[in-house]
């Protein structure tokens, strides 16, 4: 320390300024001169004229008793401009330096202090209660959520935990100079939405009314926003609603919605769905089923499909609609009294004849209204249609046929060859008349054949 002041003290002011512009920071005179000023500053306070600071050990005496006349003054005033000019410098290497941090409830901050010179000090934070939490590596409050991460002269970083809504506000870090310095650090706390409920489809709605539907989400900071959505169709909101919450700074979000159904919306998927900063790129929703009231619809189905006469027929009236419908008249067209009331959907015909051919009605009946289906009964014989089973043993039928012609004619083949062998057969018995010029030398070849021929033997099996 003793040959920097002796170093700075056979400079001038004003060269001394000019050699550590030129130099920079890095070089060896100014890295003497901060440290020689840095322990002026911790042993002297900040005074002088117009609120300059003064130096006394460094000035020379004419400079700082602002004696000599004219020219003193001048040069005592160069001299206390260069040292603010140095101590401002000073002021910014040991100024320490933080950054804003953002954390969803119930994660992790971060919260870093770093500083250029520490000019042999340590480094603090401090809460938004202004509670010291860590002076350099030593804890100073009891909770198992802060903890340290790292600590070194030029940084002291820190990291709280499970970070809750009220932990939210201005963390300081300070180093103990003279005078102290501090830099802030805004912690903002993001409360997560909760999932949202729908309300308002709990009673069935009939068709051609206005549904009218509310979704809410709560817990959001800051507040989050609705959408709807019908399937795959977007629906725009009536209304939104933000109501901040008493104690806990977050709020409640409702929308509402309303729109026209029809039958086709019976069973529609509608969702809610809340965006939000702090869900990081996912969704929170919510879907429900609509139920739409409608009316009923109706149709005959015959079985069989072709009835015929002597046949069983039975008439199905298949009722669709929200609710089912549970009530079925039969009538039949010019006849007075009805065929059949009853819960029971199917109209049976026993023995069928042609006094029933007919024009028959079915009248469904719900909650939400009554609608006729009619079914036209031809009882005719005139053209009947095969059945499946019919038609299966006209196949079997036809088969059998060609297998038995195949058979037959395979027969009079295997007859007509054995004919014909039979025959060469018999002409073995004259054949020594075959080369005779009449018929006596023929006669005698013959007898002669005879003959010659006790020995042969015919064996007939």
């Amino acid at each position: 320390m003793q040959n920097c002041v002796s170093h700075r003290s056979a400079v001038p002011t004003g060269r001394a300024e000019e050699e550590t512009r030129s130099r920079g920071s890095a070089s060896p005179s100014w890295r003497c001169g901060r440290a020689a000023l840095s322990a002026e500053r911790r042993s002297v306070p900040r005074s002088g004229g117009a609120g300059l600071p003064v130096w006394p050990n460094v000035l020379p005496k004419r400079d700082r008793d602002f004696g000599g006349g004219a020219a003193g003054t001048r040069s005592g005033m160069l001299s206390a401009v260069g040292d603010a000019l140095r101590w401002e410098l000073l002021d910014s290497v040991s100024q320490p330096t933080t950054s804003d941090e953002t954390v969803v409830a119930g994660g992790t901050v971060v919260l870093k202090c770093q500083v250029e010179d520490p000019d042999d000090s340590s480094l603090q934070w401090s809460n938004p209660a202004q509670q010291t939490l860590y002076f350099g590596e030593k804890r100073a409050l009891r909770d198992n959520r802060i903890q340290l991460v790292r600590s070194t002269p030029n940084e002291l970083t820190i990291s709280i935990s499970n970070v809750m809504l009220v932990d939210e506000g201005e963390y300081t870090c300070s180093i103990f100079t003279m005078p102290v310095r501090t830099a802030k650090a805004l912690v903002t706390v993001l409360g997560i939405p909760q999932k949202p409920q729908i309300f308002g489809h709990e009673q069935p709605i009939d068709e051609e009314k206005i549904a009218r539907l509310t979704c809410r989400s709560s817990g959001s900071k800051p507040a989050a926003q609705l959408r709807w959505k019908k399937g795959n169709k977007e629906l725009k909101a009536e209304g939104m609603e933000v109501v901040e919450d008493s104690h806990n700074k977050t709020f409640t979000v409702s929308s509402r919605v309303e729109f026209r159904v029809t039958k086709e919306d019976d069973n529609a998927e509608v969702t809610c769905t809340v965006d939000h900063e702090s869900l990081q790129n996912s969704e929170r929703s919510t879907t429900q089923k609509l139920q739409v009231h409608y009316k009923p619809t109706a149709k005959i189905e015959p079985q069989p499909q072709y009835p015929r006469e002597g046949e069983k027929l039975q008439l199905q009236c298949d009722g669709q609609g929200n609710p089912v419908p549970r009530e079925f008249l039969w009538e039949k067209e010019g006849s007075d009294p009805p065929q059949q009331l009853s819960s029971e959907r199917v109209l049976i015909f026993p023995f069928l004849n042609k006094s029933d051919s007919g024009t028959y009605i079915c009248t469904a009946t719900s909650s939400m209204g009554s609608v006729i289906a009619k079914y036209n009964l031809d009882v005719s014989d005139a053209s009947p249609v095969l059945s499946t089973s019919s038609t299966y043993h006209a196949v079997i039928g036809g088969v059998v046929a060609v297998i038995v012609f195949l058979l037959l004619s395979l027969l009079i083949v295997l007859g007509h060859y054995l004919i014909r062998h039979k025959g060469t057969y018999l002409t073995h018995e004259a054949k020594g008349s075959d080369d005779a010029p009449d018929a006596d030398t023929a006669i005698i070849n013959a007898e002669g054949g005879q003959a010659g021929g006790d020995d042969k033997k015919e064996y007939f099996i």
